[in-house]
Parts: structure tokens; C-alpha cells; sequence
């Protein structure tokens, strides 16, 4: 999926799937054991079109809910993600 933000149909759950999706393949790529690469060129730029709109709360509440479930710690998730942060 890639976003179009000149579409009127485009929806917040829309923004929040693009920013979730980023972070878990930025999860599955450097902390899972798993052959298959998920990050692509597309999630990413999708990702940080959607950040533009999200506020931070939704991200950091994105990026905390995710880091739970697959037991990765918060801080090492933002310096994955944000390496340059």
C-alpha cells in the first residue's frame, strides 16, 4: 500500500497502519530471528509521510505497544529506528 495523501479517502487508521507497519518490519529485520526481510523502500517512505500527520503521542504509543509484544526494549527500538537520533 502506498499512501496517497492527495486522497480524500485516505484515513487515519490509514496512517496508523503505514507508521505500525514500519516498525514492525524494523522489528522483524533487526531483532527476530527470521529469513525474510520485511523492510522495503515503500513502508519506509510511507512511514514517515504518515509521521508528518500523526501526533506523537500515537507514534511513541505505536512504537511502546509493539516493543512490548515482541519484548524488545523502548530505548533500543528508537535508536533502530532513529539511528542518526
Amino acid at each position: 500500500m502506498t499512501l496517497d495523501l492527495n486522497d480524500p479517502e485516505l484515513e487515519f487508521s490509514d496512517l496508523v497502519y503505514a507508521y505500525q507497519s514500519w516498525v514492525m518490519a524494523v522489528i522483524n529485520d533487526e531483532k527476530l530471528d527470521s529469513d525474510d526481510q520485511l523492510l522495503t523502500e515503500e513502508i519506509t517512505e510511507d512511514a514517515l509521510n504518515a509521521m508528518r500527520f500523526l501526533p506523537g503521542e500515537v507514534t511513541s504509543a505505536i512504537e511502546t505497544s509493539l516493543a512490548r509484544v515482541y519484548d524488545v526494549d523502548a530505548d533500543e527500538l528508537a535508536s533502530l529506528l532513529f539511528p542518526e537520533d
